[in-house]
């Protein structure tokens, strides 16, 4: 299912992966018990990185459609929920218990779209441009899983249930709490959003589609209870200015883990010129490439049956 970087020891890259969970959970922690740690997080962080992004990292930050506006989608949720939870009188506010519901609408529409643009991508490519690389293999999983999140959507209910936990000596959160969303909803939107990230974001999926959202939602079942949509905005938020900053960290060292296809198929690109042998640097200028000698080794069925079929009619 996933492929670690070759010569890193597994117990290594599982460290690592822990590392990123704990880091999610503990900087949501902080970020939901102290008001202003939040407000730094959410606001005076995201201008600043913004800045750095067009800028000194010009050249290296994602720029890509989809993981811009996930980085500024997730943040205007944190900064919308941060504003719910302590400016009086928002949480009361039914026009306001509106934008919880259309932020989260908004995020998955935005996976939706992208699983339906790698839905067309039927023979494995190599995607480099805005400065990442990707692997894909397209096809009908993709719209299922697209279709699969539009009913995400059209199952979000009971907004106007939303409240703010109360503040106790022990606790100050101010937790946005939304009694309708319960857990069978979000472990369905966990598995939908693993296989995006699986089939669409595939060198990313170890990283955002495993810890990501494992972090929110044992909050969500743990000390945080209630409040997942919250933990989750957060925990997104963090993880894309990370990823922005520091792109290299899962795409181009020695902790990158690709599923099993994207992998088959960057070892084709290396053997066809493509990449080269680190298996994460190109050889060729920005665009899509399609990957014809990977198809043998992801489809070994199909490639044995076509072969049969043109030496037969040779």
């Amino acid at each position: 299912m996933f492929v670690f970087y070759e010569g890193v020891p597994t117990l290594l890259v599982l460290l690592v992966w822990l590392c990123v969970f704990a880091s999610l959970f503990a900087l949501n922690e902080v970020s939901r018990r102290y008001k202003w740690v939040g407000f730094s997080f959410f606001v005076v962080l995201p201008i600043v990185l913004t800045v750095m992004w067009l800028t000194v990292f010009r050249d290296s930050a994602y720029m890509d459609w989809f993981h811009l506006a996930k980085v500024y989608s997730a943040t205007a949720g944190s900064i919308g929920f941060w504003c719910i939870r302590h400016i009086k009188g928002l949480s009361t506010n039914k026009i306001a218990l509106c934008f919880p519901p259309l932020i989260l609408a908004i995020n998955i529409c935005e996976a939706v779209t992208r699983d339906f643009q790698v839905g067309h991508y039927t023979t494995p490519v190599v995607e480099y441009a805005n400065n990442q690389i990707q692997y894909y293999i397209g096809g009908s999983w993709n719209y299922m899983n697209g279709i699969a999140g539009i009913l995400n959507i059209v199952t979000i209910t009971g907004w106007f249930g939303i409240c703010i936990r109360k503040e106790t000596a022990k606790d100050k959160s101010r937790d946005m709490l939304w009694p309708d969303m319960l857990w069978f909803w979000i472990v369905a939107y966990d598995v939908w959003n693993f296989a995006y990230t699986y089939n669409c974001l595939p060198t990313h999926a170890w990283y955002c589609g495993l810890a990501l959202l494992l972090a929110p939602t044992l909050c969500a079942f743990t000390v945080g209870k209630g409040a997942w949509l919250q933990h989750r905005a957060q925990t997104l938020a963090l993880w894309c200015m990370f990823a922005q900053t520091f792109p290299a960290f899962q795409d181009a060292s020695h902790w990158m883990v690709q599923s099993s296809a994207s992998h088959t198929i960057a070892q084709s690109a290396v053997k066809e010129g493509l990449l080269a042998a680190n298996g994460y640097t190109m050889n060729a200028a920005p665009g899509i490439y399609t990957v014809a000698s990977a198809s043998r080794f992801l489809f070994p069925a199909f490639w044995r049956c076509s072969s049969m079929w043109r030496s037969l009619s040779t």
